[in-house]
């Protein structure tokens, strides 16, 4: 019959501790100098080696050479007090769980008196020191704080602070910790060795996570591992089908589908992971790992040749690429959104409708109103412009130079202004100008048109609404050219061209007006009120200095110093009802021109 791994390979002294360092190391210094404390506090997480330690310590105190940092091993002490020894009648071990109450206290405060039969101290090992209740720690106080000479107490406990204060108060308090992953991969390799078992070395770190930290519940698992093998050894298949673990080919095809917002590859891989058996909550955990794993390897490109991610082989170029295609923020925030739903999942009677809905929230960063999510917003358009889904940014910028409109405006000037006053008529360098005219519509003013028009305001005049248009802002031009008073009709007429000098000044800007379909809602002042859908996108707009950016836009491209602010969800409502063709708060202003022309 054989033996457990966590028994058989049971440490015998303080050396064979791994892991637990800053425990071992002070109390083999305080054996060694003598200056041995009548009870102990040990504390830590399960199977980190509380026990194990009292009972070296019990084994060091006794020790015929001792006491001793170093048991000899071959005394009648050690030999019983071994890992696979019988016991000694001077150390007795007690489960608080069964023996925590008052008269339990007060039977071993009336044992504790005795003088040990063959050791030198009578020590008391109390594991699971949690359960004792508050009477039976009241009972035992007197005893635990003035000992006689031959009594030492050791407690054991995954929850120190159940310990009451006067009992935690006179001890000596020594946490345990979690084992690190690297010293138990290497525990366990050596145990392989030993136990002459050929492993895929792929397979240990899923061991590793499966343990948590804890050296009996690793071995555990190994053992697990090692009794349903063949003669092949342990394989990282079997290890991640007895564990239950994702395949990882599942989670990279997951992420693909993720990244490239395929909501039918992703609603097909739920279903997937539900038909073949896969717990929902442990897939919703491994794909959370993954996405840890990528925001690891896009912030630190080596972060395998480190040891930061553990992954097996196969998947390391397939989760490079991801790293590098998915932006830092996109990878964040779908790591957030599955982190909270993993809470949720905890005792929900419909795992699989909480996933479907993780990953439509993932699919769908919109309808989401924090920065987080605009800023996935913002690197996938990065994406689909990098990609040629969209204009590339050398095509965007010569857009402005050869419109579909400007074919027919160009070939004006090629008509003798004198012989045809009925067509508008422009000098020599007014091509370049109208090069960047937006087609006019009936609708709306056109762009306002160049100082030079003041010459030629007769053939301005016969021309319909878009000649009309023009008339206006030349009264009180600039000397610098197409200035004059901005109005909301003007400037819903040359917005397109705004736009266009926006996507040249700053990309950045360009793109969140774009995505949000951004338009001018009114004019006060000098100030030009923008609609913005949500308060979040408004008040990024203003911190991020892209105000400024639209104000220089508007200048170069109208020839006015104005000043840009958000007008809140309030304005973009306002801007989207349809507005009366005549305007009529404007006929004022509009009529001022042609009174001063008629003479």
């Amino acid at each position: 019959m054989s033996i457990a791994l966590y028994r058989k390979y049971r440490p015998a002294t303080f050396g064979e501790v791994r892991g637990q360092e800053h425990v071992t190391d002070p109390l083999r210094q305080a054996l060694r100098s003598g200056r041995i404390n009548h009870a102990y506090l040990f504390s830590g997480p399960r199977g980190c080696g509380k026990t194990t330690s009292a009972r070296i310590l019990a084994r060091s105190l006794n020790c015929a050479e001792g006491p001793t940092p170093d048991p000899c091993g071959t005394c009648d002490s050690c030999v019983s007090l071994a890992p696979d020894g019988g016991g000694s009648i001077d150390v007795i071990e007690i489960d608080a769980a069964s023996h925590g109450g008052v008269d339990d206290a007060r039977d071993l405060r009336e044992r504790a008196f005795f003088s040990p039969v063959s050791s030198r101290y009578k020590i008391y090992i109390i594991d699971e020191a949690h359960m004792v209740t508050r009477e039976g720690f009241n009972a035992l106080l007197k005893l635990v704080e003035e000992p006689p000479p031959h009594l030492k107490f050791v407690f054991a406990t995954t929850e120190p602070e159940k310990v009451i204060g006067t009992i935690r108060s006179r001890t000596h308090h020594y946490p345990f910790r979690l084992i690190p992953p690297s010293t138990l991969k290497e525990l366990m390799e050596d145990l392989l060795k030993e136990e002459e078992v050929s492993y895929d070395p792929a397979a240990l770190p899923l061991v590793v996570r499966a343990g948590a930290g804890s050296a009996r519940d690793t071995l555990s698992v190994l053992d697990q591992l090692i009794a349903g093998s063949d003669e092949g050894g342990i394989t990282r298949e079997g290890a991640v089908s007895l564990l239950g673990y994702t395949d990882s080919s599942l989670l990279g095809a997951m992420v693909d589908a993720l990244g490239s917002r395929d909501g039918a590859a992703v609603f097909g891989l739920v279903d997937r992971v539900v038909e073949g058996g896969h717990d929902p909550r442990r897939f919703t955990t491994d794909l959370l790992e993954r996405f840890r794993d990528l925001v690891v390897l896009a912030a630190v490109p080596d972060a395998i040749d480190k040891g930061l991610v553990n992954v097996s082989p196969e998947s390391v170029d397939q989760m490079k690429e991801q790293a590098s295609r998915l932006g830092p923020a996109e990878l964040s925030r779908a790591a957030e959104i599955l982190n909270h739903g993993l809470t949720e999942m905890r005792g929900a009677t419909a795992p699989r409708l909480l996933l479907e809905l993780l990953c439509s929230r993932i699919l769908l960063p919109a309808t989401d109103g924090d920065q987080t999510a605009l800023l996935a917003r913002l690197e996938q358009m990065e994406r689909r412009l990098a990609s040629g889904a969209v204009a590339s940014a050398d095509l965007g910028r010569q857009a402005p130079a050869a419109p579909a409109p400007a074919a027919p405006v160009a070939q004006a000037p090629a008509a003798p202004p004198a012989s045809a006053p009925q067509t508008p008529a422009r000098p020599e360098p007014e091509p370049e100008r109208q090069a960047q005219a937006p087609q006019p519509a009936p609708s709306r003013p056109a762009e306002p048109a160049p100082r030079q028009a003041s010459r030629n305001e007769p053939s301005g005049w016969d021309a319909p609404a878009p000649a009309r248009s023009r008339t206006a802002p030349q009264q009180g031009a600039p000397s610098g050219g197409g200035g004059g008073p901005v109005d909301l009709g003007r400037l819903q007429g040359a917005w397109h061209q705004v736009m266009e000098a926006v996507k040249g000044r700053r990309r950045f800007t360009w793109m969140m007006l774009h995505g949000s379909d951004v338009q001018p809602v009114g004019v006060e002042g000098n100030t030009v009120l923008l609609g913005f859908s949500k308060p979040n996108e408004a008040k990024g707009f203003s911190n991020s200095g892209s105000d400024q950016v639209v104000a220089g836009a508007i200048q170069q491209v109208l020839g006015a110093e104005m000043r840009v602010a958000p007008a809140g969800t309030g304005g973009l409502a306002q801007a989207r009802r349809p507005q009366p063709a005549p305007r009529p708060a404007e006929p004022a202003g509009w009529d001022a021109p042609p009174a001063q022309s008629a003479p």
